[in-house]
């Protein structure tokens, strides 16, 4: 993962503005700080700031074709780069051995056509110097981030970056670029490419639940995502996702540290090197002391035998990291703060160890209808309706999270759950084996799918546990509410001590539009707005708002549900 900042048409004289676009850059090389690059084409700037995971010695970008008459700069990873490559009916010329080069040799043979074929997480732009036609694209769901930009003075410029800091001081209009939709200036327009079956909210999926079919798809995400040439771990919270995603990972990653490469039984599609290279797996967790996590996490990093990092903070370790925590995420949603700060702490102090990407849990909870919430949904309709919105709508919540929170510390996270393949085949299951209520617990489908009664009924040579029964099993605990009760009940205190009863009363005539109804809002949008006063960063943030008209609590905190406190009362901390 990187930071890319590209500005097409500049209006005036690139060349005189270059020290200002690295100026424009510099602000996101936290994403990247392992190298940076600048080119400049006709009216067009491209720079970059790397971070390696990849063809480490040979991929620093921009990159550029062999008659550098393609400039292209990447922030992701392409799994299938290596199916890709050998799809190409020239014969390539690779100039590095970054998975993200085919994109170019893709698009000299078919075009913008080519976005649909990438299976990974990507935001790119592409500049065609011979037609003077730049192509700018992001992932189907919105793994990476991306902003476009414009100047109202010089309408002609249009501007793409990673994260909206590049932007705010040139740009009076900034967008978050759509996930699953490509920008062509030949045309001036942005197209959605990625479109398949399950993305209609009209049709409400039939097909029953495959256990078989969806553990593979579970499986093979993960196993294409220990790509890598440098240490990589896994953040273990102790809850379901994070802890299957690492029990795959480890079972995973001994096979290809077993296999030989020539002959084995793995994807040669994937460069597994790096894997071998690392075949240790490092899991690491956060959490105030006693905090329900910890102690789960810890359970599961000794039952699947990973060299565990345990961490703890203080609540006032957790204040004083707030207002960096809000400009690194460019968001004052509630949700999304009170969950950030957490793993922003825990991203700072892997990094600190040299691990560079670790594999995480985000996206389980929509695809399922995890959240306590999704208990009260009145209908399988609704249900389902409610798991796709969800989904559309990760990027500006969950993956956003996800993403801003360890990019800040140049540590990328991959998320399985999000695979393209995956959510094909869990987003078609019909929504009444989805449905969780007072007999079945939430996200069903996929505990049971790596339940040892579920492996054996599918006649699985290997039936070893991938964890104990009471993790498997464990209740959905939102992180913002794992790492400590107190956590949560701290920051509604701050804010209730930072923001005055005077203020509050006025806040409509402060902020008449996205009115925060809270203390603890009024506090983050405040915090937002000393790092981004311009209403065109106001305008790109998307709060998430629970569903009051199922009759849930209006605090997105999973314990302000009944369904958490009935099912049992964990000691507070």
């Amino acid at each position: 993962m990187c930071g890319i900042l590209a500005i097409f048409h500049y209006h005036g004289d690139p060349e005189g503005y270059r020290q200002h676009a690295l100026d424009m850059a510099r602000k996101i090389r936290h994403r990247g700080p392992d190298w940076s690059g600048c080119v400049i084409k006709n009216q067009c700037i491209f720079c970059h700031e790397r971070l390696a995971i990849v063809g480490v010695d040979s991929g620093a970008q921009p990159l550029t074709n062999a008659d550098e008459s393609l400039v292209l700069s990447v922030n992701g990873e392409i799994y299938n780069h290596k199916a890709l490559e050998r799809s190409l009916k020239a014969p390539p010329q690779f100039k590095t051995n970054s998975d993200c080069e085919v994109i170019m040799h893709l698009y000299a043979e078919q075009g913008i056509d080519m976005v649909g074929q990438l299976d990974g997480m990507f935001s790119f732009v592409l500049y065609d110097t011979k037609q003077d036609r730049l192509i700018a694209a992001r992932d189907p769901i919105g793994i990476t981030t991306l902003y476009q930009g414009f100047d109202s003075r010089h309408p002609e410029t249009v501007y793409f970056a990673s994260e909206l800091k590049s932007l705010n001081q040139d740009c009076d209009t900034i967008t978050a670029f759509p996930p699953g939709h490509v920008y062509d200036s030949a045309t001036g327009k942005t197209t959605q490419y990625f479109q398949p079956k399950w993305f209609d909210p009209a049709v409400i999926p039939t097909t029953p639940v495959n256990y078989p079919q969806l553990r593979q798809a579970l499986v093979s995400a993960v196993r294409k995502r220990l790509m890598s040439e440098v240490p990589y771990g896994v953040l273990l919270s102790g809850g379901l996702d994070s802890s299957l995603i690492a029990s795959i990972a480890i079972r995973e990653a001994r096979k290809i540290a077993a296999s030989s490469g020539a002959a084995s039984d793995l994807d040669d599609s994937v460069d597994w090197s790096g894997t071998r290279g690392w075949p240790k797996l490092h899991s690491f967790s956060i959490g105030l002391p006693g905090s329900p996590d910890l102690a789960a996490a810890q359970e599961v990093a000794k039952f699947l035998g990973t060299v565990h990092h345990a961490y703890t903070f203080t609540l006032q370790e957790g204040h004083d990291a707030l207002a960096d925590v809000i400009y690194h995420l460019e968001t004052y949603d509630v949700t999304t703060v009170r969950a950030s700060t957490p793993m922003y702490l825990l991203s700072r102090k892997i990094k600190s160890m040299g691990v560079k990407m670790v594999l995480s849990g985000e996206g389980s909870d929509e695809v399922f209808g995890g959240y306590l919430y999704f208990h009260y949904a009145p209908t399988d309709a609704d249900f389902h309706q409610e798991t796709l919105t969800r989904v559309k709508n990760l990027h500006t919540a969950d993956c956003l999270r996800a993403n801003k929170s360890t990019m800040a510390w140049g540590l990328e996270a991959r998320v399985p759950f999000l695979d393209k393949e995956f959510l094909e085949v869990a987003m078609s299951v019909d929504p009444r084996d989805k449905e969780c209520n007072a007999k079945r617990m939430e996200k069903y489908i996929i505990r049971r799918a790596f339940d040892p009664e579920q492996l054996v009924q599918d006649g699985e040579a290997n039936t070893t546990p991938y964890l104990p029964p009471h993790i498997l099993w464990r209740q959905k605990e939102q992180f913002s509410d794992g790492v400590g009760y107190s956590w949560i009940d701290s920051l509604r205190d701050v804010a209730e001590r930072k923001v005055s009863d005077a203020d509050f009363a006025i806040r409509a005539t402060r902020w008449p539009e996205d009115t925060p109804a809270t203390k603890e809002a009024y506090y983050y949008r405040h915090l937002f707005e000393q790092s981004y006063p311009q209403p065109a960063c106001s305008h790109s943030v998307v709060r998430w708002v629970p569903r009051t008209d199922w009759g849930c609590s209006d605090d997105p905190s999973g314990r302000a549900q009944k369904v958490h406190s009935a099912a049992y009362q964990p000691n507070a901390n």
